[in-house]
């Protein structure tokens, strides 16, 4: 692991979707998920929902916390529009954010729960089609 790896964060945000708006709340991520991809710093953002249980699950990879804060700095228009669809059920951090993220995350969350943490054992990233050939020892 390097230590870019070390400083990864993934978030995974489990939303509950409020009745008669999942047409509204589906805009509003596709808006937001668009935005990220030509704005934001995350690495990754993947979003998928299941319409008959009322939820949607969000993906988020981040560089490190400063990227967060940056995230939260550009995107919070979007985030607000989401959040007027659902509620947050469940939010999970897979990784260490900084003391001041961390906080970000307790205060924002609020009333809706403590987010879950989970430090990193050991991993790595691969992103395009560079896989190890089949066979290799």
């Amino acid at each position: 692991m390097t230590d870019n790896d070390a400083t990864m964060l993934l978030f995974r945000n489990t939303m509950r979707i409020t009745e008669g708006h999942l047409e509204a709340f589906r805009e509003a991520i596709a808006r937001a998920v668009d935005f990220a991809e030509r704005h934001g710093p995350q690495l990754m953002v993947q979003t998928f929902v299941d319409e008959e249980r009322m939820l949607a699950h969000s993906f988020q990879l981040y560089r490190d916390s400063d990227a967060v804060r940056l995230h939260w700095k550009l995107a919070d228009p979007y985030i607000q529009d989401v959040m007027e669809h659902c509620r947050v059920e469940h939010f999970e951090v897979f990784g260490e954010p900084d003391a001041d993220v961390a906080e970000g995350l307790r205060s924002v969350l609020g009333e809706q729960g403590e987010p879950a943490f989970s430090p990193r054992i050991a991993g790595f990233l691969r992103f395009g089609t560079h896989a190890p050939a089949e066979n290799t020892p």
